[in-house]
């Protein structure tokens, strides 16, 4: 019998099934209150146990409604969300539960481990940020808003998947194909009457060829005009959602949504994530204002939004002598995969074996994970675009490792996905190297839920971790992506299987961090608006003045007034970063940090990569990500290293 669950919707008894189980949770929990002498092994394990099967259904829903949306799907998840919610609401609202972690805490003080303490804390906490304590009514519209909630977060990502997969720009002119790298024109290539005609959409591989290396600003214009304008009826869902924000903030006793986002945090209050956000700004915006310079210089022009990266990749090439597309032969798809799995090996001791099994799509694939010869864990893989699947990249955590009641050792496993270029016929998909940093990024996610040792479910793997620590490991391992010794290892050309050239590697390291500044400023952008939009409720035109207000001090080329970036802003509005998108940077002086360590030791062999290991990977959110960084490096993070990575001196 497999030790991994199978990818197995059956979406017609999908309904009948969630709420056979919801059904039998409820009565389980009765029946563990009932227990007279509750333990952490007779009531907090299969209280753990049972959610954790739970969560195994309704991931792999989540996830083909992500990978494989239909109308069928779609109206699947919508219709389960409520029955989800209410469950999951009710549950952390149990007065009855929450009083008895809280006597389990007191009793068993002595006895229980480290794993076990951090589970109660973490509920207890999360019992308190539920409601569980106050009176009824509260508790009622607690439960209303956070159905409300998850139904319009479910509308805002579906309407920005509607629009994106609507959309399409059909271009006859060869002309206006000229300097398109011919990987992305075969994609975008099809005939019609008996005419050649090339068709960009606004997926992310296609959007970002035309942006890129598209000569006619018209058309570059017209693609950027629509993808800023992207699902207008996101708004109205904006101002619902953060009314009901700061609405539930109020009923939990806290002044605003960040108050309340912040109480599960590394960060402590509000004035230190704002001093942090704006101590990176005062760093970095005289290097940004000179790296706008050079890109005017270049344009001959006054810069306007829909230019940036088309005239950044010309000043690329001209400052490094660089072509991205020179070095995409080099970054098969497959080739950086089995390259990145040595790499790891050889960092860490980890390997992976490819393993049959029957997955969502022909183009998924399945890899085992072992370490010191045992089977650890199963990562999943979808890595290329296509129409009905969620743009961006993200991990999934599938199955967490823990042991069970009786003592069973549970395995965990995990899915990776992206968007890269589609592989087609004989062609296979050719990475930017953007994409190969992408993939690096998400394995370190992956590998961070894969290796847990941990044997409490919700404190093992990416659980229980801060969410502006969660970022750490993700982007800890993308560094790597940059490394010459670790390029080595997978960048050879797909057809003459040439490694890549030193001069080449040389040229790539040089340019990592070109318009560092610039990019550093964009996202202290969006962390400072998703921060601020939450200390006080915002409605209407007040959110854009809002995002006009930071650009101004942010965004060196303005954008235009139809640019309404906050309807396509998922990862607050339909993720899971509402008032902690600064969490990136945050987590990134632990990473900074980390890394250069590990860099300064020579990588293979170093001290700190198998302290982190075992500390960190091996770790998971067993403590607080704060005291696992001080047990890897013997001291506070240095924020001056994550300048010091991003070449902003």
């Amino acid at each position: 019998m497999s030790k991994f669950l199978k990818f197995k919707v059956e979406l017609e008894s999908f309904i009948k099934e969630l709420n056979k189980r919801v059904e039998k949770n409820n009565k389980k929990v009765k029946k563990l209150l009932k227990i007279k002498d509750k333990t952490f092994a007779n009531f907090c394990k299969p209280l753990e146990m049972m959610n954790e099967h739970l969560e195994q259904f309704f991931t792999q829903l989540s996830h083909l409604n992500s990978v494989k949306n239909s109308t069928k799907t779609q109206k699947v998840y919508a219709d389960s969300l409520p029955i989800i919610t209410e469950y999951s609401t009710k549950l952390s609202q149990n007065i009855e539960i929450y009083k008895a972690y809280k006597e389990i805490q007191k009793s068993e003080e002595k006895s229980l481990n480290q794993e076990q303490k951090r589970v109660l804390e973490l509920n207890i906490l999360n019992f308190e940020l539920s409601g569980a304590h106050l009176d009824e009514k509260t508790k009622e519209r607690l439960q209303e808003i956070n159905i409300i909630k998850s139904e319009l977060s479910n509308n805002f990502s579906q309407n920005l998947l509607n629009a994106t997969n609507e959309y399409k720009y059909v271009i006859t002119d060869e002309k206006d194909v000229e300097g398109i790298p011919a990987s992305d024109l075969l994609s975008a290539k099809f005939k019609e009457d008996g005419i050649t005609k090339y068709k960009f959409t606004l997926q992310m591989p296609s959007y970002i060829a035309y942006m890129t290396y598209g000569k006619n600003e018209k058309i570059r214009e017209e693609l950027y005009r629509a993808y800023v304008t992207r699902a207008p009826q996101n708004a109205a869902i904006i101002d619902e959602l953060l009314g009901l924000r700061d609405e539930m903030s109020r009923l939990l006793g806290f002044d605003n949504y960040a108050s309340y986002s912040l109480a599960s945090k590394m960060a402590k209050d509000e004035k230190s994530v704002i001093n942090f956000l704006e101590k990176l700004i005062t760093n970095s915006k005289a290097q940004a204002e000179n790296e706008l310079k050079e890109l005017q210089e270049i344009a001959k022009k006054p810069l306007r939004s829909f230019d940036s990266a088309y005239y950044s990749e010309l000043l690329k090439q001209a400052k490094y002598d660089i072509d991205e597309e020179l070095y995409r032969p080099y970054f098969e798809q497959n080739s950086v995969l089995e390259g990145m799995f040595e790499f790891l090996n050889k960092l860490f001791g980890i390997s992976f074996e490819k393993a049959e099994e029957e997955l969502w799509h022909k183009k998924a694939s399945s890899y085992d994970l072992y370490y010191e010869g045992k089977l650890k864990s199963r990562l999943h893989l979808d890595l290329e675009a296509r129409k009905g699947k969620q743009g961006g990249a993200w991990m999934n955590n599938f199955q967490t490792h823990c042991k069970d009641e009786k003592g069973d050792e549970k395995l965990s496993s995990a899915v990776i996905v992206c968007n890269f270029p589609p592989s087609k016929g004989k062609s296979p998909s050719l990475l930017r190297h953007d994409d190969v940093v992408t993939l690096f990024h998400e394995m370190g996610h992956a590998i961070h839920h894969m290796l847990s040792g941990v044997n409490e479910n919700e404190v093992s793997g990416v659980n229980g971790v801060e969410w502006d620590a969660v970022e750490f490991p993700s982007q800890f391992l993308e560094n790597f992506a940059y490394e010459p010794t670790v390029l080595k290892l997978f960048a050879s050309h797909y057809k003459t299987k040439e490694i890549i050239s030193d001069e080449m590697i040389d040229k790539l390291v040089q340019s990592k961090n070109f318009l560092s500044a610039l990019g550093m400023l964009r996202q202290l952008e969006f962390s400072i608006f998703d921060f601020k939009l939450h200390t006080k409720l915002f409605q209407g035109e007040e959110i854009q003045s809002l995002l006009d207000s930071i650009r101004r001090e942010t965004a060196l080329i303005k954008p235009p007034s139809y640019n309404k970036f906050q309807n396509g802003f998922s990862h607050i509005f339909s993720g899971g970063y509402a008032a902690g998108y600064f969490s990136y940077k945050w987590a990134e002086v632990l990473s900074a940090d980390a890394f250069l360590s590990v860099v300064d030791e020579g990588i293979f062999g170093s001290k700190t990569a198998k302290k982190y290991l075992h500390v960190v990977l091996e770790g998971g959110g067993a403590k607080s990500m704060e005291t696992l960084f001080k047990d890897v490096m013997g001291r506070e993070p240095n924020p001056d290293n994550l300048l010091r990575l991003n070449g902003i001196l």
